[in-house]
């Protein structure tokens, strides 16, 4: 798929489902097998993308989704997968890990989660990018998204301002909620100038704010109860119904957006997450203004200067 210039980015993942089930519970072993595949064939029936990874729970996320798979083939859903890391041989092999176990002969959305000389190798527009599109050209993997933490922005942030990534990745991929958001200052504001498509991982950043402020342990990092304790308010001044439905609204106050992946092996979460996700409305200016205003300080403050995997 060819991607427009960079002034017309509308149509690059505009065949998302506004939200995308996140698999990542799935592989939770105090939930029943047959209890997780009926979560996935509930979301399976509802028709949305899925998220996933061979190293969610050690490859047991896979195990239940083929389970799932077997048991409906008709309703195969279209699959963002995790693939990288450090060099290209390893690239082809991870892609062959996720792929088998499922019985699939591709994937459609390839998240690049790059490190090492891969990275270095995409941020300067190397020989990275005839590899990604041989592999498209292989029906491997037929779209990429780049995903991006705080300490990896910078490598998005060069290969962006070069125009590399342009007809091989269609959009970037982070967490981006109320509490978090993991493109820094400089490359939020490129995404943002040049319209480049966003998918929003993290849904509910970890659970409701008041829970993650409130009840000691619940936020699994000391900054996300603080942050949540910044966002409580603005979220009751909303005057919106849940946190979920909060959180879904404030991603698609961003027209970049395409769509927000929440993760859940609950099938009541499930239907909350699609509810939520048939009828959405952005937040008021003044409400999603009040966070893009902590996110850029919260960026400068703590983001940028975590080491990687802290966060």
């Amino acid at each position: 798929m060819s991607s427009p210039h960079a002034s017309d980015k509308s149509a690059l993942l505009s065949d998302l489902t506004p939200y995308i089930y996140g698999t990542t519970r799935l592989g939770d072993p105090k939930i029943p097998f047959a209890g997780r595949v009926d979560v996935a064939r509930a979301a399976m029936d509802a028709g949305v993308w899925f998220h996933t990874s061979h190293t969610y729970a050690d490859g047991k996320v896979l195990e239940v989704l083929r389970a799932a798979f077997d048991q409906a083939p008709s309703k195969v859903p279209k699959l963002i997968v995790k693939i990288g890391w450090t060099n290209l041989p390893e690239l082809r092999d991870v892609i062959r890990q996720n792929l088998e176990p499922l019985g699939l002969k591709g994937m459609e959305l390839g998240q690049l989660c790059l490190d090492g000389e891969l990275a270095a190798d995409f941020a300067r527009g190397g020989d990275c990018y005839r590899t990604f599109a041989d592999l498209k050209r292989e029906g491997l993997v037929r779209r990429f998204v780049l995903e991006v933490f705080p300490w990896s922005s910078d490598t998005a942030l060069k290969a962006l301002r070069g125009g590399y990534p342009r007809g091989i990745v269609d959009g970037y991929i982070f967490y981006f909620n109320p509490l978090q958001r993991f493109a820094a200052n400089e490359l939020w504001d490129l995404i943002v100038r040049q319209n480049e498509p966003v998918i929003a991982l993290r849904t509910v950043a970890g659970g409701d704010v008041h829970r993650l402020r409130d009840v000691p342990g619940a936020a699994w990092k000391e900054y996300l109860q603080k942050r949540a304790a910044e966002v409580a308010p603005i979220f009751e001044r909303s005057g919106v119904r849940s946190w979920t439905e909060f959180c879904v609204r404030f991603a698609f106050s961003f027209p970049q957006v395409r769509a927000t992946v929440g993760a859940t092996g609950n099938r009541k979460n499930l239907t909350e997450f699609l509810t939520t996700g048939s009828a959405i409305q952005p937040l008021p200016d003044a409400i999603r203004n009040d966070i893009v205003k902590l996110h850029n300080r919260w960026s400068d403050e703590t983001d940028v200067r975590a080491e990687p995997g802290s966060m």
